[in-house]
């Protein structure tokens, strides 16, 4: 699959029929086992959001977790964490959403985002959208602006920027 030449897909391993056949998975674990790559990445989606005054980093369930800590470290914002369901343990809010295998579902602690709070969600892979979206929905649920979105990489055939239309999506390399 042709990408746009950006530097970050030389440290993305592709792994063909993962997790299933015909299914070309992009593993960004080269990626953090490099420390002047994963340096430069997470220092590019800061710049990308450098004008965006923000409260907080979201980052979902499990790689949205290594990208977006740091990116709110280095944004002086704090860092909320959105789970799988069942392993918050606290009250939480949830929603169901579809992926591209299956449906999942997504929570946060209710007391994670404060009404009129600017959020960044940052994930590793924007793909079809679903995770985001409900991701959006989360944020919104709690009173919470999703003030940007941003990627390591985009798998561009798969939509997930439409369904994240009227949102800013900043995506470091396309696929």
């Amino acid at each position: 699959m042709s990408h746009n030449g950006h530097w970050i897909t030389g440290l993305v391993r592709d792994v063909p029929d993962f997790p299933e056949p015909g299914v070309t998975f992009r593993d960004i674990t080269p990626l953090l086992g490099d420390a002047e790559g994963f340096s430069k990445s997470i220092t590019e989606l800061v710049h990308r959001f450098a004008d965006v005054p923000v409260d907080r980093v979201l980052g979902m369930e499990a790689r949205g977790f290594i990208v977006a800590a740091p990116v709110a470290y280095r944004m002086g914002a704090g860092f909320i964490p959105v789970r799988k369901a069942g392993k918050l343990p606290w009250a939480v809010v949830r929603e169901e959403y579809q992926l591209e295998y299956g449906n999942d579902k997504l929570e946060v602690h209710r007391d994670a985002i404060h009404p009129g709070e600017r959020i960044l969600v940052i994930d590793d892979v924007l793909a079809t959208g679903g995770t985001a979206e409900a991701t959006v929905r989360l944020v919104e649920a709690l009173g919470g602006k999703v003030v940007g979105l941003g990627f390591l990489i985009e798998l561009e055939g798969l939509g997930g920027r439409e369904r994240l239309r009227g949102h800013l999506v900043e995506s470091l390399a396309r696929y």
